[in-house]
């Protein structure tokens, strides 16, 4: 067999490639892995940056490929990737579960039963939420519910999606940023992800109850016996309320489309169109608009798509080649499958790249597709 290969695509037509993006302050790309979500929200990200508005790319999939997308190291905290254009970047590291919002801080060596270690100001392990850890594991299990219920030692499944949820309520509330594009993981994953206001949003509540149940009682015994730490319990009451606060102002900006645009990326096959379907049932259950549907790798010619007309791009040839005709029946049929998926909503074509896409210069024909 000869040995294939592939020329890189050494530039386009700087005039062509949009210069900021039409979009509201949050762009979220979501769908089944694979697709092109990170290619998607990497583009989005470089177009957005190029004509100044200070842009944050976020990456929430456990599987990070933001890195190689860009060419560049992408970092666990928000850095700046281009010193030209104010592009931002941080791939959210699953091992900051262990310090999330559901991470337990319990010092097992000297904690005996029934009994939590004390909590830090803003720290929302066991231990935190302003000392919640003190009222003892058995206790603490009754009140969520028992099950080994991660706020009361035990493991949190979905321990990724926490952390991502955590970071994302910074993120979005930070000022250094003008615009935020989210390359979210895989559809359970997201779907999870969207869960977590409403999970969240109960244990606060129900913790909140809690603490100024024992807030009072705690005044009792101070009373009683002279002591008592008032300003503490609070304190964990007043942490509480601005992390429910915080949860409730996400929950308003996915819902409301001058804020957010939730973008469902799909490639043109069933499987996909199946879960697309699906994901924007479940979005709209949620509450969560999706003004946008971009379809990936469509057997099309570029200029079709973009009004680019380059050399380089080399489309299927649908007429003499057995092999792309018959993909491009496929495709078809699962476009036509997915036309009321496509009603009501803008559909972005992005075509089938001959080219590895990844680095500026593809990404520049990427947001030219997405624009």
């Amino acid at each position: 067999m000869s040995e294939l290969t592939v020329e890189p695509v050494e530039s386009v037509d700087e005039a062509e490639v949009p210069t900021g993006v039409d979009a509201p302050e949050y762009v979220l790309y979501g769908g089944k892995g694979g697709v092109g979500k990170t290619t998607c929200a990497a583009a989005t990200g470089l177009a957005s940056a190029r004509d100044g508005t200070a842009t944050l790319v976020v990456s929430t999939d456990p599987a990070h490929s933001l890195s190689d997308t860009l060419e560049t190291d992408v970092p666990a905290e928000p850095g700046r990737l281009r010193e030209d254009i104010p592009l931002y970047g941080v791939e959210i590291d699953p091992e900051a579960a262990a310090d999330g919002p559901f991470a337990p801080d319990i010092d097992e060596s000297e904690a005996g039963p029934g009994a939590g270690a004390a909590g830090t100001d803003g720290d929302m392990g066991a231990g935190g939420m302003g000392g919640a850890g003190d009222m003892g594991m058995g206790g603490l299990e009754e009140l969520l519910g028992g099950g080994g219920h991660p706020l009361a030692g035990g493991a949190m499944p979905g321990a990724d999606e926490a952390a991502a949820m955590q970071l994302l309520l910074e993120y979005l509330d930070d000022p250094r940023f003008d615009r935020v594009v989210v390359d979210t993981a895989p559809t359970g994953h997201t779907l999870r992800l969207l869960e977590l206001p409403d999970v969240m949003d109960s244990m606060v509540g129900r913790l909140m109850a809690f603490r100024e149940k024992m807030s009072g009682m705690m005044g009792s015994l101070g009373g009683l016996f002279g002591g008592g730490d008032d300003d503490e319990m609070e304190q964990g009451v007043d942490d509480l309320r601005e992390l429910s606060e915080k949860i409730e102002r996400l929950r308003a900006a996915l819902r409301d489309p001058s804020q957010t645009d939730f973008r469902v990326v799909m490639v043109p096959e069933e499987m996909s169109v199946v879960e697309s379907e699906r994901l924007v049932g479940r979005l709209e259950e949620f509450g969560i608009p999706v003004g946008t549907v971009v379809v990936n790798r469509v057997s099309e010619d570029l200029a079709d798509v973009t009004g680019f007309d380059e050399e380089w791009f080399v489309a299927p040839d649908t007429e003499h080649c057995e092999f792309c005709r018959r993909r491009w029946e496929v495709q078809r049929e699962a476009l036509q499958r997915a036309q009321s998926l496509f009603r009501g909503r803008d559909v972005k074509r992005v075509p089938l790249f001959a080219e590895p896409v990844h680095g500026e210069t593809m990404l520049g024909v990427v947001s030219a597709c997405l624009d």
